[in-house]
């Protein structure tokens, strides 16, 4: 019971990662916020945990606000926030993305970490501190061809966890990042363009250990990372990869 007596909000919980960070939490102790742009998702996973469910646009001002006040209501006191949502546009040549699909993934990836963290943090300094995980990816770090902007969106989130954790550190808020490779999600097909057995075969020969990530394996990490043993790690950008980016 690692995170007992914590309280969590986790964006984009109602399928992939988030759901997988979401069920660990709760598992170690952890009330959870299931938030989802998806209503019949997060309901889902709230049910199945013992959660609450919250309908958010992590994209919108306005509805992140919505979402971070249930939060205070619900809990009094937020501990962890988990941005997880996020979107990838298809593989496609750099300059064929269109301005639309740019502005969606950066709405999603970069923007929301901006948002969460203009109503969130506030609340998090009044009341002594707190912990935010950012979800970026191996993308990040060590970019595929084809997907430009959406590994640019995640190389944006790596420097943007750094720097809070720099600027928050002061106020015993940490901040920290996971870089998964790609996983057994729902963006996993677009990630690949196709999901065939052999797209499948090309992606898994560039990990070592021979496998996608899974929900599991995110939630571990993060469970950690937002647990009180790491409580002398901040701005870190943990690789759950497999050995891709060695």
């Amino acid at each position: 019971m690692r995170l007992a007596g914590k309280t969590a909000i986790v964006t984009g919980a109602g399928s992939g990662f988030g759901a997988g960070i979401a069920r660990k939490f709760a598992a170690e102790g952890a009330r959870v916020m299931v938030a989802d742009i998806n209503a019949a998702a997060a309901e889902a996973v709230a049910h199945e945990i013992g959660g609450t469910a919250q309908v958010v646009d992590v994209s919108r001002g306005g509805s992140v606000l919505e979402m971070a006040e249930a939060g205070f209501a619900l809990f009094g006191r937020l501990d962890i926030l988990v941005n997880n949502a996020g979107i990838t546009h298809l593989p496609k040549p750099l300059e064929e993305v269109t301005e639309e699909e740019f502005d969606r993934v950066f709405a999603v990836n970069a923007k929301s970490v901006y948002l969460t963290a203009r109503h969130i943090v506030p609340h998090m300094k009044a009341h002594g501190g707190g912990t935010i995980l950012n979800i970026a990816s191996t993308a990040g770090v060590s970019p595929r061809p084809r997907l430009n902007w959406y590994n640019a969106s995640k190389g944006w989130m790596i420097t943007a966890t750094r720097a809070m954790a720099v600027e928050l550190a002061p106020d015993a808020i940490r901040v920290n990042a996971l870089n998964p490779v790609a996983g057994e999600t729902p963006l996993l097909a677009s990630f690949m363009g196709e999901d065939t057995p052999e797209m499948r075969a090309k992606f898994l020969s560039t990990i070592p250990l021979g496998r996608f990530s899974t929900p599991e394996d995110m939630g571990n990490a993060a469970c950690f990372l937002c647990s009180d043993e790491a409580s002398m790690i901040t701005g870190v950008a943990l690789e759950v990869d497999g050995g891709r980016c060695i």
